[in-house]
């Protein structure tokens, strides 16, 4: 079987608008140009794979069974718009948190590759042909340890702008129709044959 490619997703302030530590899946919607990026995405052959933090777990803001009615929330509203959703990863951890269990040092928390990496073992995931979407670094950094590259939202989700070589976005978009443009383009630009004096040559 060949790997696949996959776009990975942040959720809350990417794939979904963002409403802290919300569980409840009627404030569940799709964030700006979901309808209309993802469909795209997926035609071209794109898994689309949540990964997602969720400290409120360890925090004791809500039990982690919570997660399920997120994922199917997730699901209905993907399917609405005729998209398959290939996987749903969480980190329920914080090292600081007050929920004993989860408070604890993984490698899974963002920006850390643990949900990447455990995804395209799951799912015969290509990683160095997968892009990550987020609306922080942290989400660009996890992206580009797990081998893909990443593009940052530029929504004012990110705050901090602690930069650094692994945090450099390779592109940055306003929203996920934005995204899901600059992925075509490039997808495009490295199947374009090389060129001698403006002369496309066949390879």
């Amino acid at each position: 079987m060949t790997s696949r490619p996959a776009i990975f997703l942040d959720k809350d302030g990417t794939l979904v608008r963002d409403v802290p530590y919300n569980v409840d899946p009627a404030l569940i919607e799709l964030g700006p140009g979901a309808d209309v990026a993802l469909p795209r995405l997926a035609r071209r052959g794109y898994e689309l794979v949540v990964v997602s933090n969720q400290s409120g777990i360890a925090r004791g803001y809500f039990e982690e069974s919570a997660m399920r009615q997120v994922e199917e929330r997730l699901r209905k509203l993907l399917h609405e718009i005729g998209v398959p959703l290939a996987g749903f990863y969480y980190c329920p951890h914080l090292v600081d948190g007050s929920v004993p269990q989860y408070a604890v040092a993984c490698k899974c928390r963002k920006p850390k590759p643990g949900l990447l990496v455990q995804a395209a073992r799951d799912l015969d995931l290509d990683l160095a042909a997968s892009w990550m979407i987020g609306d922080i670094l942290d989400d660009v950094e996890a992206g580009h340890r797990a081998g893909c590259r990443s593009i940052l939202l530029l929504n004012g989700g990110e705050t901090v702008w602690d930069v650094s070589d692994e945090r450099l976005p390779d592109a940055v978009a306003k929203d996920l129709t934005g995204a899901a443009d600059r992925i075509i383009a490039a997808t495009r630009s490295a199947a374009r044959p090389p060129r001698i004096k403006g002369v496309a040559v066949n390879v």
